[in-house]
């Protein structure tokens, strides 16, 4: 009987080494190529112009009505300031507005470099939010990332400020 056993154990090893080595290959492509383009929930601003273009998720602006004044705003992005002047509960409230109350709706935040944006995108999925994306460059670049600016992409007026 032991005989069989190890026949029987030597004929399953090859079969579970081969599907070991399968599933190893499949998590290293999906990490090395992510199904989704905003996989991570960092988004470039390409990305970002290119979803809000397309209808795909919403885009809102969280710097100060200062900054929309000196560099414009992307184009298509709503305005909610992180600074609001009814402190964070504004700022949820306008932000849920923004999402037409659906907090599953796809939406990116972006600000100047990314730090606000990504402070915004935390407070936003502690409340509840489950699709928040960080355009992790900003308006003016972060690190070897150009930014909405630098990389010429549209802006309009701020007809708010």
């Amino acid at each position: 009987m032991s005989t069989i056993l190890a026949r029987d154990e030597l004929r399953r090893a090859p079969l579970f080494a081969r599907m070991l080595c399968v599933i190893l290959f499949a998590a290293i492509y999906l990490a090395l190529h992510p199904t989704s383009s905003w996989a991570g929930h960092k988004l470039s601003a390409l990305q970002a112009h290119a979803g809000a273009k397309a209808g795909k998720l919403v885009l809102i602006d969280v710097r100060s009505p200062r900054e929309w004044k000196q560099t414009g705003v992307p184009q298509r992005a709503k305005l909610v300031t992180i600074h609001h002047p009814r402190g964070a509960k504004g700022f949820l409230e306008d932000i849920l507005k923004a999402a037409g109350g659906d907090k599953s709706r796809p939406i990116a935040l972006i600000c100047a470099q990314g730090v606000r944006s990504s402070r915004g995108k935390r407070f936003l999925e502690a409340r509840g939010f489950t699709n928040v994306h960080d355009v992790s460059e900003g308006m003016l670049g972060r690190g070897s990332q150009p930014g909405w600016l630098a990389r010429r992409l549209p802006t309009r007026k701020c007809q708010i400020c």
